[in-house]
Order: structure tokens, then C-alpha cells, then sequence
């Protein structure tokens, strides 16, 4: 029996040229036995291609597939369609069903955005098109899958572009004329420099948004306070001048805070942070750090220490990179926690490593939060109106692999977070 393959092209390239030449050599060979030629075919095409029976079960997967997915053949072969599907396609069962019983040729999810699933349970954005064959009696199906990851990106790109440049004509000022100009130089240099803008672009929006907020609402609490203490002096109310005395010292430390997260990024991008390794007390580091966030509690919040190691215990390790981890950390928990909250600081030791847990009561972290929560100037969603820069946990990172050690996070949304570093006990 004849069996014909066809994928979708929408650019009618040279996907359909190489499955033209790709279906004319099945046909040679089931006409003429040129297995070695339909071979060499599968093995070396660019497109992702397996086969499954009928019931959905993988049944060949060429070596591009494989990297597609990153399984092994062993790993896929055997296993049913739906591995590969992201599982908010809940539908694809009934799909799949409905094609067996009238199968045909065809690109999937056309004008849809399509997504398949990788063994690390990432999902990317792919082209799939599907064609029924008949060998030996049984029927089948080849499935051609193309990552069209770059091609989505360049075109969320493009789209972006294109609506900036609709608002800028839609005004006839000198001003907008200007940012047309500098849209079109963006877009003359999108191909040459797209990962490269995209970050330039955000690192700009964010620090403005620093500039704009986290500097302004200190400030302004500092002047508001100003004119009051100045109020209370001329009829000697000591309590409340004394009051606003501490909003003062809060908003300097917040100023201060995030001065220093600044200039420790600049450090950090231009190379010039430095490790000083040298022998020091831990418990003495530890109460220190407790002892100055004491300072910040909110009201009914307390700090529980539990010390799992000799209180004598010397680490060979950068004291003042240590503290900053530490001290984000534990801050981080006083913050994002509420009024009577208990924040747990415990100390550990395994053979090599020392290893710190601070775990809080607070807010937690959605779960789709979590991969990108050590990328600068990244919050929550669900961080609201709470203070903060989004450079913090991202400075913890670097400074934790600078002490070449690791740190990783669990919470659960409403109930708290656990964040928790290991270093390794001497430096060299």
C-alpha cells in the first residue's frame, strides 16, 4: 500500500522540500528496498520525527527528536504520545482518538500556539504535523516536530515593535518623533543584538522604577517627619518628636540598603568583588546578626536560634560575604513575615559544609515564582506593596557561589519559606 507524508510549511521552504525528497525515498524503498537511503534520512534530518501506533505508543524516534525532548531512544520508545504534552492539554487523549478513526495528513493546532514538554519538565513552543501510513497491515502515524522557540521570540519582538511604533505616529509631536527615530534604530539592530536588548531594556525599566519608588517613599517620609519633629519641639511632645525620630532612622536604613545593593551589583558585574578567607567564631557572627535585627522586629516578632553545632565551632570562610548572605536572608524573613511571627535560624554541619536554614512564617512564594527568583531585580507576584529592589536575593546567589557553596528554597504560598545555604567549612 502507498503510504504519502506531508508537513506543514508556512514559509514553503525547505521543510517541505527535504519531506518531498524524504516521502519520494519511502517510496523508493518500499518499491525498490533502498532501506540504507531512508535510513540515512531519518537519522540525519533536522526535524524531530517519531512514529507511534495507533494507541499512542511511541513506536520510533530519530535522533533530532531525542535531542528535541532530551530522552535517550531507550527512554521514549514504548512510552505513550501524551509524555510529551505539557498536561494542561487534558484533551489530547480525545484528540488523538478522534484522528484514528479519521486520519489524514494535516498540521496541528493550526493558527494555535502548540507546546510539548521535555524531560526536564520545560515547555517550548513547536510546529507538529501529523500523516497516517500503513505498513504491513498495521496503521501508524509520523509526526514531523519543529522548536520554533527563536521564531516565537523574534516575533513577540516584532510585535512589541510594531505596537510602540503605532502609538508613536498616532502623535505629532517633536517628542515622539524622536522615539520613532530611536524605535527604527532598535529594529535596524534587533537581528544583531536581541538577547542583548531585551536585558538592556529591563535593566533600565527596573532601575528607573527604583529610582522612581524605592528612593522616593523613604525620602519623602524623612521630610514629612522633618516638619512634624520641628511641630512637636515648639510644644515639647518628646513621645511623638521621638517617633517620627525612629521613621527617620528606618527610611535611612531602607536608603542605605539599597545604596549598598548597587554598588555591591557594580562590584559584582565589574569583576571586583573580592573573597578574603580567614578563621572566626560562627556563633559570634550568628548573635551579632540577631542581635542588629533585633532592631527591626515588627511587633510580637521574635528570632529563635537553634544551634546544632559546638558554640566554639571556627569557620575558615569570607566573614563579611557570609554576614550580607545571612543578613538578607534573615531580614527577608522579618519583612515578608507579620506581626507575632516566629523566624527559626538553625545552624548545621555536615563533614564538609556548614549549613544555614532561615525559615519564616510569612507570605511564602507562589511556585511558578521560584526558578526565576534569583534573577536581579525579580519580586513576587505577590510581593505587593512590601519593600524591596528584587536585587537582594540575586547579590545572596553570587555571594553564596563566591564562597563556592549553594543555596536553594521551598515554600508554600501563605505559610512560609525556608531558605537554605550551604558553604563548605574551610575556604582555601
Amino acid at each position: 500500500m502507498k503510504s504519502y507524508f506531508y508537513i506543514y510549511d508556512p514559509h514553503q521552504s525547505i521543510y517541505f522540500y527535504s519531506l518531498r525528497i524524504f516521502g519520494h525515498l519511502t517510496q523508493k524503498h518500499l518499491s525498490a528496498g533502498h532501506s540504507t537511503q531512508f535510513e540515512a534520512i531519518f537519522k540525519y534530518a533536522s526535524e524531530g520525527i517519531l512514529t507511534t501506533d495507533m494507541s499512542g505508543t511511541i513506536r520510533t524516534v530519530n535522533p533530532s527528536a531525542c535531542r528535541l525532548f532530551q530522552y535517550t531512544e531507550n527512554e521514549l520508545i514504548g512510552q505513550k504520545i501524551e509524555q510529551l504534552i505539557p498536561r494542561r492539554y487534558k484533551n489530547h487523549v480525545s484528540h488523538r482518538e478522534n484522528f484514528v478513526k479519521k486520519p489524514h495528513a494535516r498540521s496541528m493546532a493550526a493558527g494555535l500556539d502548540l507546546f510539548a514538554l521535555r524531560k526536564n519538565g520545560k515547555e517550548f513552543p513547536v510546529e507538529v504535523s501529523l500523516s497516517p501510513y500503513v505498513t504491513e497491515g498495521e496503521q501508524f502515524v509520523i509526526a514531523f516536530i519543529i522548536d520554533i522557540t527563536n521564531r516565537k521570540e523574534i516575533e513577540e519582538k516584532e510585535k512589541n515593535y510594531r505596537a510602540e511604533l503605532e502609538r508613536a505616529v498616532g502623535d505629532r509631536t517633536l517628542i515622539l518623533k524622536e522615539a520613532i527615530k530611536k524605535l527604527e534604530k532598535t529594529k535596524a539592530n534587533l537581528d544583531l543584538a536581541l538577547q542583548r536588548e531585551k536585558e538592556a531594556n529591563m535593566l533600565k525599566t527596573k532601575f528607573v522604577s527604583i529610582a522612581s519608588h524605592e528612593f522616593r517613599t523613604p525620602l519623602s517620609t524623612m521630610l514629612s517627619s522633618l516638619v512634624l519633629i520641628e511641630k512637636y519641639s515648639e510644644i515639647g511632645d518628646k513621645e511623638k518628636q521621638g517617633k517620627h525620630v525612629e521613621r527617620i532612622k528606618k527610611s535611612i536604613r531602607a536608603l542605605t540598603e539599597i545604596l549598598n545593593d548597587i554598588l555591591s551589583i557594580n562590584k559584582l558585574e565589574e569583576g571586583k568583588t573580592t573573597v578574603n578567607p580567614r578563621e572566626f567564631n560562627l556563633h559570634t557572627l550568628i548573635q551579632n546578626i540577631v542581635s542588629e535585627l533585633s532592631l527591626i522586629l515588627k511587633k510580637g516578632q521574635t528570632i529563635e536560634l537553634e544551634w546544632n553545632v559546638d558554640q566554639d565551632t571556627f569557620i575558615t570562610q569570607d566573614e563579611t560575604l557570609l554576614r550580607h548572605v545571612l543578613t538578607n536572608l534573615m531580614s527577608n524573613a522579618l519583612k515578608f513575615s507579620d506581626e507575632h511571627t516566629v523566624i527559626i535560624i538553625s545552624v548545621d554541619a555536615t563533614d564538609e559544609n556548614f549549613v544555614f536554614s532561615i525559615t519564616d512564617q510569612g507570605i511564602g512564594i507562589p511556585e511558578e515564582n521560584l526558578e526565576q527568583l534569583f534573577t536581579r531585580f525579580y519580586r513576587g507576584d505577590n510581593a505587593g506593596q512590601i519593600q524591596g529592589t528584587g536585587l537582594g536575593l540575586s547579590i545572596v546567589k553570587q555571594y553564596s557561589e563566591l564562597l563556592m557553596g549553594t543555596i536553594k528554597v521551598k515554600s508554600e504560598l501563605g505559610k512560609g519559606s525556608t531558605f537554605e545555604v550551604s558553604i563548605p567549612k574551610k575556604l582555601a
